[in-house]
């Protein structure tokens, strides 16, 4: 059975997808962007400035699910220029302590113009 996520402490989905979906104890959650949950508006202009914001979302949501950085097993990280690569590691590093499997890449656009988006798989009690 599938459980969604559904927590006002992380920004809504901005389309046809939720926050989230738990199965057989793990937690499959969409990209994480630097919107507010409050607004729904973009956070900071920088790398530095969107990855905390990213961060305290991903944060959010994991604790929604009574979970930490350190359940997360697996990340993408998708970014809008990979010259923020060494920025953008500086502040992921900070967080992700556990070390979890990643894979980064560029791309040629994100949701909103944001600079980086990460989703995230982790490990969570049903």
């Amino acid at each position: 059975m599938l459980k969604y996520v559904d927590t006002k402490n992380a920004p809504a989905a901005i389309g046809p997808y939720s926050q989230g979906i738990i199965c057989n104890g793990l937690a499959f959650f969409s990209g994480a962007i630097p919107l507010s949950p409050e607004t729904g508006e973009v956070v900071g202009t920088t790398i530095e400035e969107q990855t905390e914001q990213v961060m305290k979302n991903i944060k959010a949501l994991l604790e929604s699910q009574n979970a930490e950085f350190t359940d997360v097993i697996k990340t993408t990280c998708f970014l809008a220029d990979m010259g923020d690569f060494a920025a953008f590691n500086e502040i992921y590093a900070k967080y992700f302590t556990g070390k979890p499997a990643r894979s980064c890449v560029a791309v040629k656009a994100l949701p909103k113009g944001v600079l980086c988006e990460v989703e995230t798989i982790a490990a969570v009690k049903e």
